[in-house]
């Protein structure tokens, strides 16, 4: 019986509160000879290529191996102790050198080769055909058909684009981790929500100060910007968020040689590959077919859009001019202008409604719209977690069928990494002993409960937590018994935000507000009254936010449409290019938004930032039937939580995974193509917007 948690068997759910560093370093070798040597007994088998000769014993020696990893990367990533990053780091070249090696491997490629060629082919379901020929086109994108110099110069890429993205993702935690600012006068604070006020008390307490101290974790900064008056206040806590990890800012995390090597790193892999650039080279596993066609559909919604930010920011200015007496509208005001516009207009505040969003009432009201949309139930589980506000729930179906494990951990702390994100330790397998069912993380950063009252969500902090939600169901309802086709694994990365954003859209509904929203004193649910002020607010400087998200696009496809690297000033030239065309309010020239950008230079969002808006088409058009087959009581209320059109959802989306195309799921869905239709109608961009 091993000692090591991370060697337990794959069918257990993980001691994770016994996992240590050591255990990550003795576990992470020993699990790569094993799948080494299970590569290379298939790679030189010379009997007959089947299914069960080819595929099954690499699944069997991989997937220990790639749970452990998991497991280490997710510690990392919301435990980052310095033991635990230096393990990490000890192991990440081992596991890039192993994960190169495959891919480069002639002899596994060959016996991949033979198993399409062979008569046993024609006669495996399409999901396993789909796997065999996505590996032979991933195989030919890892390198496999180069020789020689090139092909070692793709080995040592690959080494070092890992862990240049590893250190960014340091320094950007780094960089927020270390930044603080202390004030210690009351007055200067006005405006600040008090339980905001409170936890910098007490985090200028626990570090032996005295006064408030303040931080760029969204719990702290979002609101600061949103409510501080003290304008001085906000423009510093700006420029702190606004130079993290640069040169600007504390130069020991700066990141910009990083960001220069890792483009050429990208753009030299690319080149080696026989691709024009990094970004071409990416879109061969995209539904969108080539750059061009992806710019131009970013410049399509951006004149779509632009009218309306244009509107947004003259009737910020006009407000912040008249009403504030603010003359020269800087981007550290923007936050606090906006909320006291929304205010005005709409007589509600973020503040106010955050006090009916506590955290337990929301993830039960988002129990119900999962259970009542994909008939499913999460019970509560004990098991062992990395942090004792995580929490375990088992999944089950309407038979009482457990379809799989799902770990919540939805709160800032020192040591985790910002953002909101969802991975999984281990996919959906059916073996010959049984089915394996997925455990998945859902990971959010959340202000956490306070002096005996709990953790209260805003509304975006709200929708949050369905987007990561529909990512989890995504995983946790597949039907897909070969991992290798499970959503994460092969689900196209511009597709793969459909089920997410999908989900976003019944935060809107006033059925499932009521069922979210309990009053922190009073538990009343929201009030009708306030709900219709949300909704007229829905769209609120919808423009404005649709350009930001078209400027980071665009930026990541131009920088990695190169067929070479860039240098820094290159990359600030490109962006500051793309906000002359698309922003309507520019940003100071100090400002270094890349130098932050984890999803492009520390995910695996580079040359497919797009996808968030390419996958809002479809999930606003995939929202659009559910609408269209609501119930409406007598009352008007309108009921969108349709059992029949969810299932449909959950058959033709969610339980296919990567076992098709995606746009034949949309298509199998919707029994059409996608229109740009239902994104526009659900922005608020359908009227004509005068031309200033």
């Amino acid at each position: 019986m091993t000692t090591n948690p991370l060697l337990a068997p794959i069918s257990s759910l993980l001691d994770y509160a016994a996992v240590r560093p050591e255990h990550i370093e003795s576990a992470i070798p020993a699990l790569i000879e094993e799948a080494r040597a299970a590569v290379e007994k298939v790679a030189t088998d010379t009997g007959p290529a089947t299914w069960q000769s080819v595929i099954e014993p690499l699944e069997d020696a991989s997937e220990r191996l790639w749970r452990a990893w998991s497991v280490a990367g997710h510690l990392n990533g919301v435990l980052n102790t310095p033991e635990i990053r230096n393990a990490y780091n000890a192991c990440l070249p081992a596991i890039t050198a192993y994960s190169t090696w495959v891919g480069l491997h002639k002899g596994l490629y060959a016996q991949y080769r033979r198993l399409h060629e062979s008569q046993e082919f024609a006669t495996l379901p399409p999901a396993r055909q789909r796997i065999v020929e996505l590996a032979l086109r991933d195989f030919r994108l890892s390198g496999v058909e180069l020789e020689g110099e090139a092909r070692e110069r793709y080995s040592q890429i690959s080494d070092e684009a890992a862990q240049v993205s590893q250190k960014f993702s340091e320094n950007a935690l780094d960089a927020v981790d270390q930044w603080e600012l202390l004030v210690s006068e009351k007055e200067r604070l006005a405006g600040i929500p008090d339980d905001v006020l409170a936890a910098a008390r007490a985090a200028a307490q626990d570090s032996g100060q005295e006064g408030w101290k303040l931080t760029l974790k969204m719990p702290c900064y979002l609101p600061v910007m949103q409510h501080a008056r003290d304008r001085d206040l906000r423009a510093q806590m700006y420029r702190g968020y606004a130079t993290i990890a640069s040169e600007q800012g504390d130069a020991r995390f700066d990141n910009s040689s990083l960001i220069e090597r890792l483009l050429a790193l990208r753009a030299e892999e690319a080149s080696l590959l026989g691709f024009g650039s990094f970004a071409d080279m990416r879109l061969e596993t995209r539904m969108a077919d080539s750059p061009s066609q992806v710019l131009e559909f970013l410049h399509q919604l951006a004149s779509r859009a632009r009218p309306y930010g244009e509107r947004d920011l003259e009737e910020l200015k006009v407000f912040a001019r008249d009403e504030l007496g603010i003359t020269d509208l800087q981007p550290w005001d923007v936050a606090f202008v906006s909320e006291r516009l929304r205010e005005a207009r709409y007589a509600y505040s973020e503040e106010e409604v955050r006090q009916y969003f506590t955290e337990d009432r929301v993830l039960q009201g988002l129990f119900q719209v999962v259970g009542r949309l994909f008939g499913i139930s999460l019970q509560p589980i004990s098991a062992p977690v990395w942090h004792p506000e995580v929490r375990v729930y088992d999944v089950r179906d309407a038979a009482e069928q457990s379809l799989g494990t799902l770990y919540l951990d939805l709160h800032a702390r020192q040591g985790k990494q910002s953002g909101a994100w969802v991975d999984s330790e281990r996919s959906r397998r059916r073996k010959a002993d049984g089915l394996q069912t997925p455990v998945v993380y859902l990971t959010c950063n959340f202000t956490p409960p306070h002096n005996g009252r709990p953790s209260l969500l805003t509304h975006d902090d709200v929708i949050t937590l369905f987007h990561e939600s529909g990512h989890a169901l995504h995983a946790l309802l597949s039907k897909v018994d070969d991992p290798a086709a499970s959503p994460f694994a092969s689900v196209e990365w511009d597709a793969i935000e459909l089920p997410s954003q999908f989900m976003e859209n019944f935060c809107w509904e006033w059925t499932v507000v009521q069922s979210l929203s309990a009053h922190v004193e009073t538990g009343d649910s929201l009030p009708r009254a306030l709900y219709d002020k949300m909704l007229a607010a829905r769209n609120f400087q919808s423009g404005m936010q649709m350009l930001r998200q078209i400027e980071f696009a665009l930026f990541d496809m131009l920088i990695h449409r190169r067929n070479s690297g860039l240098s820094i000033t290159e990359v600030l030239e490109t962006l500051d290019e793309v906000r002359r065309e698309v922003a309507v309010l520019l940003p100071p020239s100090w400002h270094r938004f890349p130098h932050n950008f984890s999803h492009l230079f520390a995910g695996g969002y580079g040359a497919g930032y797009y996808s968030y808006k390419w996958a809002e088409v479809l999930s606003a058009d995939a929202y659009a039937a559910f609408e269209e087959s609501a119930k409406t009581a007598a009352d008007g209320t309108r009921d969108t939580l349709d059992a029949a059109t969810g299932r449909r959802f959950l058959d033709e989306i969610l339980a296919v995974g990567g076992t098709r195309p995606a746009a034949d799921s949309f298509r199998a869905f919707r029994g059409r193509e996608p229109t740009l239709d239902a994104l526009l109608r659900h922005s608020g961009m359908v009227e004509d917007v005068p031309v200033a």
